[in-house]
């Protein structure tokens, strides 16, 4: 009895002192991590924050990652240029910001038109998403980790109502990624903007309009005090999922438990930023309207407008980019199928319960 005492102790004696050995064994990194998205704001750069404090918790404190805002080392929109590079380690941004070096990036990320939170994650983690961007990354010297995502997102702010699709014509619009191309072909002056950029660019009155993300965000960035008409739905970008990108030669010689630190500690933060916006959101619209911003809907004629402008783009960028086209129609599947489901199961019930607990 004494004997298997002393060997039990004796075991986790020798467990212990193997312990901080092991911890040591790790090789110890300290990345730099710059962003695309402002300070101002404890959401994404939340995200960001999180992200880094959560692979250094994971690591024991061996792996570290330092995050910058935009500015501080990389530009807002540069950021996956200089991860690609090798100028810095690592970056979080959004793949959906590069669509002009390939439009299939947008996939990654957001796109019209495109399935809702959940559906992009089950498209990313289970339906192949991953597997089938990998290379469209790589391509651009990057391995991409989802990390965050906005969920549903508001249509824009406009200096004045926006009635019909003539009232677009000539309007100057700060919107991200394949949207700007929908709204040019309805004769919108499309521009992508850093998002600490879109405030200084709408008081100057360089744009007359300007979408971001939601009501939380736009509050913090005061667009409301310049830009009165809050419009809805955000179709051009239904629910973001945003990437910490790894400089992909950094990535692939990273030991096998840092990768998996990152991915934990990505989907982890994925998730959590998903629902701080959920939370967040609702108490901010109520706020901005208080303070006098006009909610619209984007009428019938102007929604119809943009998704066939939307599925004519599509088509073309599938016959100009057979990658485009390969990914898109496993993209297309998916959403379709989630389409079908989700109305059964999911809007049906959501649509009853708007309803029911509607105020009478």
């Amino acid at each position: 009895m004494n004997r298997r005492h002393i060997m039990a102790g004796g075991a986790l004696g020798a467990a212990g002192l193997a312990a901080p050995r092991l911890a040591g064994a790790q090789p110890r990194i300290r990345w730099r991590s710059p962003g695309s998205f402002p300070k101002s704001v404890d959401t994404l750069w939340a995200a960001h924050e999180r992200f880094c404090a959560r692979v250094g918790e994971l690591t024991d404190g061996a792996f570290q990652l330092l995050p910058f805002g935009p500015g501080e080392i990389v530009p807002a929109l540069q950021v996956m240029d200089a991860v690609g590079q090798g100028s810095v380690e690592c970056g979080f941004t959004g793949s959906g910001f590069y669509f002009g070096k390939d439009p299939t990036l947008a996939l990654g990320s957001a796109v019209p038109f495109g399935p809702s939170s959940r559906q992009t994650w089950s498209w990313l983690v289970t339906g192949g998403g991953r597997e089938i961007m990998k290379d469209v990354y790589r391509d651009q010297g990057v391995h991409a980790v989802p990390m965050a995502c906005t969920g549903a997102q508001m249509g824009g702010w406009f200096r004045r109502e926006i009635r019909s699709t003539e009232d677009l014509r000539g309007l100057k619009f700060r919107i991200a990624g394949l949207g700007g191309m929908v709204m040019t072909r309805l004769g919108v002056v499309a521009q992508q903007l850093a998002p600490g950029d879109i405030y200084p660019a709408l008081e100057r009155g360089v744009i007359d309009a300007a979408e971001y993300i939601g009501p939380y965000d736009d509050e913090k960035l005061g667009f409301n005090r310049i830009a009165r008409f809050y419009y809805y739905p955000g179709w051009q970008e239904y629910a973001p999922s945003v990437d910490m990108m790894v400089n992909a030669r950094l990535w692939d010689a990273l030991p096998a438990h840092y990768r998996h630190a990152m991915e934990a500690a990505g989907a982890e933060t994925w998730h959590w930023s998903m629902a701080r916006f959920d939370v967040l959101n609702p108490p901010a619209l109520r706020r901005l309207i208080a303070g006098g911003a006009q909610l619209r809907p984007y009428t019938r004629a102007i929604m119809d407008a943009t998704y066939r402008a939307t599925q004519d783009l599509y088509a073309e960028l599938g016959e100009g980019n057979p990658r485009f086209r390969r990914v898109w129609e496993h993209w297309e599947r998916h959403r379709i199928e989630q389409i079908q489901w989700f109305r059964v199961a999911e809007d049906s019930l959501a649509n009853y319960v708007a309803v029911a607990t509607a105020p009478r």
